[in-house]
Formats: C-alpha cells, structure tokens, sequence
C-alpha cells in the first residue's frame, strides 16, 4: 500500500512537472494494486491450506477455521485493488481537467 500512495504523491507531481505521465502512472498503480490483491490471495491460501492440514472432523478447514474469518482474510485482500482502482480514477480525473490546456 505504500508503494500506491507513492504513485497517488507522483500523480500530483507529474500533473505539474509532466502532464504526460498522468495516465501512465495510473496504470502502474492499478497493476500494483491487483498485484497485491494477488499476493494477499496466496497468503491466504497457504494459511487455510496449513490449518486444512490439522482439520480432522468431517468438515475438514471449517471445523478449524470460523467463515467469518475466512472472509475476513478475502476482505482485506481486495483492499489493495480498491485503492489501485481509486488511484487510476485520481489520475483520469488529473487528465480530464489538465485535457482543455493545447
């Protein structure tokens, strides 16, 4: 996530030292953000597949592991694609108002 806010602070500073670089910047930020939604996904799973491991009732994971922390875990991990997504918006909006300047 920091290295998004990074790329939100570069946004600002290309909109006044290279306006070109606005979109581009943007771009990179949403790929970093599914990057890390992606990345959060595995740790995910390999912590459910530790715990399904020790499962020995008849539900396996869930006699071990609550849903509602399974969840949880899935909740935060799109919270990196949410702020990747709003950063790109951050960005078209930049273009859109620096677009009248010729």
């Amino acid at each position: 996530m920091s290295i998004l806010t990074v790329l939100l602070v570069a946004i600002f500073f290309a909109a006044w030292k290279a306006p070109r670089w606005v979109k581009e910047i943007g771009q990179i930020a949403l790929f970093f953000g599914f990057l890390g939604t992606v990345l959060g996904l595995l740790q995910v799973l390999d912590v459910l597949g530790e715990y399904a491991s020790k499962g020995e009732g008849p539900l396996g994971l869930f006699d071990v592991v609550p849903i509602g922390v399974i969840c949880g875990g899935l909740k935060v991990t799109l919270n990196t694609t949410i702020y990747g997504i709003g950063i790109y918006l951050v960005s078209l909006i930049v273009r859109i108002v620096q677009k009248p300047r010729l």
